[in-house]
């Protein structure tokens, strides 16, 4: 006697193996969400907020505006995944999430300290600049890393300000030091990962932290020339790295670059903390 329905077959239905991933993509992919993938952001933040603090004192009120700086980011960091990745519904919770904390301390903020909503004048055109450049199958350019810097930037006199302030001088002092090290960043970071191989880009971070050498030798404390000549030996190291170990078995990695920037961004703070400005 034969069956009435169609014969199935091993292969007609998901192995143990495949049904197994399938879960666990799905996990990968809402932790993702959640968590966007620019590790280099979290110096871009932290990096202004605390030199913010070396200019003034600490104080409570600093804690709010950090917690609304990394609730910013990670709304905008999600908008652009969300945006890249054609809307996928998985970003509307963390959209929501990030949003609500973001517009509840940034409501907090504005009604305690009115003098903060200047920074919009920096921040809203930087992102708009920022999210022209989440729109699918557009290259982040430098333009796009500029803006992200120009809105860290203002971290410094923000984080100052809510401490009860400090003089002009030296809060525009430790925002060029800030600048300086965000802007070399990321020019050294595209001349190993984006702009790998391209020698003129190489050259153009080469020559702006010798020049940021020359500036510190001149005008600041030998320590923070020391510093300047750290960020300019790691301006010129990376790329040869990336060199030599290109097409080999061990190649320079994101991750690895990473460790450096961390490890520079440390050595600005420490500086900024023992020898004022």
């Amino acid at each position: 006697m034969t069956s009435s329905g169609p014969r199935r077959h091993g292969g007609d239905r998901p192995g143990p193996a495949a049904a197994a991933r399938a879960p666990a993509t799905t996990r990968a992919s809402t932790r993702g969400a959640w968590m966007p993938r620019q590790h280099g952001a979290w110096a871009m933040l932290l990096l202004p907020l605390l030199l913010g603090v070396a200019v003034s004192r600490p104080s409570g009120w600093q804690v709010v505006l950090a917690a609304a700086a990394v609730s910013g980011y990670l709304l905008s960091a999600t908008l652009q995944a969300w945006a890249r990745g054609r809307r996928k519904p998985v970003y509307r919770l963390p959209i929501a999430v990030y949003g609500t904390t973001f517009a509840i301390l940034g409501i907090i903020l504005a009604i305690s300290f009115p003098a903060l909503l200047l920074t919009g004048l920096v921040v809203v055109p930087a992102g708009v600049v920022v999210a022209g450049g989440a729109r699918p199958g557009t290259r982040r350019d430098l333009a796009n890393s500029l803006a992200q810097v120009a809105q860290a930037l203002v971290l410094v006199p923000a984080t100052a300000f809510v401490a009860g302030g400090a003089g002009t001088g030296h809060v525009v002092a430790y925002s060029l030091v800030a600048a300086a090290y965000l802007v070399g960043s990321v020019l050294v970071v595209r001349s190993v990962l984006r702009e790998r191989g391209n020698d003129r880009f190489a050259a153009l971070s080469i020559g702006f932290h010798v020049l940021l050498v020359a500036i510190a030798a001149l005008a600041l404390s030998p320590w923070y020339a020391v510093l300047a000549a750290w960020l300019a030996a790691r301006a010129v190291a990376l790329p040869l790295v990336q060199r030599r170990w290109a097409g080999g078995p061990h190649q320079l990695r994101p991750l690895q670059v990473g460790v450096v920037e961390i490890i520079s961004s440390l050595a600005v703070v420490v500086v900024a903390f023992a020898w004022a400005l």
